[in-house]
Order: C-alpha cells, then structure tokens, then sequence
C-alpha cells in the first residue's frame, strides 16, 4: 500500500490521535489531581504506554529492533524525551489552566513547528516549502481554533 493509498487511513488515525490528546490531557490530569502528583500520574501513564508498546513489539516480532545505537544520530531518541515534557506538563497544567487552553497553546505550537520541519525537510520529513498561501492557511487554523476556544 502507497501513501497515496494510505492517506484515507492515516488522515483518519490521526483524526483519532488529535481527539486523544485533549482526552489524554483531561485523564491524566485528573489522575494527577486526585494523586496529589501530577510525576505519580505521569509515572503510570509512561508504565501502561511500555506494557502496551512492549506488548506490540512483541506481537509484530520488532523487539528485537530496540536498541540504542550508535549508528543512529543521537537526536532521533529525544523523542522521548518531548513525549515525557509534553505528558508531565499537560497532567500539571491543564486542571489549573483548562483543558480547552493547554490544548490551543500546543495546536499552535504543532502548527508553527509541522511547518518549519516540512519546510526544512528536518529530520527526514517531505520538504514542504511554506510559501504565502501555507502562512495564511496556518493562521487562519490558530484564529479557528482560538475563536473555537473562546466561544466555547
């Protein structure tokens, strides 16, 4: 299957992976809030994603692939380290500043940082060069999501 084939599929699975994070944020903040420890529900969280991943690797016959190498630049394993900021700050700063909020301030940060990685092509990914009508497109999703959050 080609991407082009594929596109219906991974436009809807990352449909379904934007509807979670909100979700992701209201769980894991709530659980950090009745923990009185937003680094305990990080701490589970982080534990069931292993199981889970564990549990794929082992059931697609790729654990054998993990491994540390050096034959892999560095930077590509700080991944983890983005997903650990991003989970421990959304369970600490979404039930004191709102779900809706801690949402909007990280759609605007994907939104800046998808396009300046297409862009460069940085890591690999498609060069997508942002020319005017890519700009104006960008700011209109942060002003729909912005009045989308301030009139909700």
């Amino acid at each position: 299957m080609t991407a082009n084939n594929a596109a219906p599929a991974f436009a809807t699975i990352m449909f379904l992976t934007g509807v979670g994070i909100p979700i992701l944020a209201a769980l894991n903040g709530g659980l950090g809030a009745r923990l009185e420890s937003p680094m305990a529900a990080s701490v589970i969280l982080f534990t069931l994603g292993l199981l889970i991943a564990v549990t794929g690797a082992i059931f697609t016959g790729s654990l054998g692939q993990v491994r540390l190498s050096s034959d892999i630049p560095a930077h590509f394993y700080f991944g983890g380290a983005f997903m650990a900021f991003y989970a421990i700050a959304v369970t600490f700063i979404a039930p004191r500043f709102g779900v809706g909020n801690a949402i909007f301030f990280v759609l605007v940060g994907q939104l800046i940082s998808a396009a300046t990685i297409d862009h460069f092509g940085l890591f690999g990914a498609i060069r997508s060069a942002i020319d005017a009508k890519r700009v104006a497109g960008i700011a209109l999703m942060i002003a729909g999501v912005y009045l989308a959050r301030r009139t909700g």
